[in-house]
């Protein structure tokens, strides 16, 4: 049976800052009120003309020269993203377009929401492990700024642009090494409008009315979506322990989905584990939708939060409702 490895990850944020105090000045809130509520400080905003392709292409550009793949060298690219450059084509075929590369890989798209990323590399170990792909690049990325109401003071506050970047490929003859120890994946679409953007799809295309009613913006219910959040991601990191056999405490580093520092802190508390042990850059970043949990990753191997053969519990939730958990070991 083929083996899954994680040859590298890769991450990237634009530049721009946006801090709880610029957001004093365009909507009704506070610094205190936002982190006392969400945890956050400042969020990344992507310039105008920036799309999800562009933070997508920078953060798989980091990724491949960590280890000296060219675009080439990759025959499958998955993109998870709800904030696509367009419909169609898909962000997948747009990120091998500005990659520039030759050949001519497997490429598409997956929403899933902010679990997008576990979705992903769901999706990405099965085509590995059949042999349907030998180097696979799995990207997260989305600019939510775009679809923001930034009038709206409790939701324009939580959320920023970030991508991240995983390459993995397989391994035949390493009796040792199999990256991705369990899996859980889940959703319930009773929950549909707790978390969602109305329009711009075929159920309400966009029209005046939609636009003036900033209907292509996010809504969303946050006291019950931080209940089941909460809720089933702690039940998405039970199940995978289970399935590999370990405690959460047997975890050396928890990265869980970055929308709300309260929501990070109840998963720990109900865990049992160390508040150490539970990965943070909400603060920093704010929620990213599907680049959370990779970027988080990708950060806590470059500071030596995590080396070889650490178990990472990666675990997300997002609108659908999405959620699930995945157990790798570096």
């Amino acid at each position: 049976m083929k083996k899954v490895k994680i040859l590298s990850t890769g991450s990237y944020v634009p530049p721009k800052v946006l801090t709880n105090f610029d957001l004093e000045k365009m909507v009704d809130t506070s610094n205190e009120w936002i982190i006392t509520r969400t945890g956050i400080r400042e969020r990344r905003i992507a310039d105008e003309n920036v799309s999800t392709s562009d933070l997508a292409v920078e953060a798989a550009k980091k990724c491949l020269n960590k280890v000296g793949y060219k675009p080439e060298d990759v025959d499958t690219i998955i993109v998870a993203t709800i904030t696509p450059d367009m419909f169609f084509p898909s962000t997948a075929c747009v990120v091998h377009k500005k990659l520039g590369g030759k050949n001519e890989p497997a490429a598409f798209d997956i929403s899933a929401a902010c679990s997008g990323f576990i979705y992903g590399l769901i999706i990405a170990e099965g085509l590995l492990k059949t042999g349907k792909s030998k180097n696979l690049l799995l990207i997260a990325a989305d600019v939510l700024s775009k679809f923001t109401n930034w009038q709206d003071r409790n939701t324009c506050v939580l959320f920023g642009d970030g991508a991240g970047a995983m390459l993995l490929t397989v391994v035949e003859d390493d009796e040792e090494y199999d990256a991705i120890l369990s899996t859980y994946l889940a959703a319930n679409g009773n929950y549909e409008e707790l978390l969602y953007i109305p329009a711009g799809g075929s159920r309400m295309p966009a029209s005046k009315e939609t636009v003036e009613k900033k209907l292509h913006t996010i809504f969303m219910s946050g006291r019950e979506v931080f209940k089941v959040a909460v809720t089933k991601m702690v039940e998405a990191i039970f199940k995978t322990c289970e399935l590999a056999g370990i405690q959460p405490q047997q975890l050396d580093l928890i990265i869980p989905h970055q929308a709300n520092l309260r929501i990070i802190n109840a998963i720990g508390e109900r865990l049992n584990v160390d508040q150490t042990k539970v990965f943070v850059n909400v603060d920093r970043y704010g929620n990213m939708s599907a680049a959370t949990v990779i970027v988080g990753l990708d950060e806590a191997i470059s500071e030596g939060i995590v080396k070889k053969g650490s178990l990472v519990e990666l675990v997300a939730f997002g609108g659908g409702f999405t959620w699930g958990g995945v157990i790798i070991k570096l």
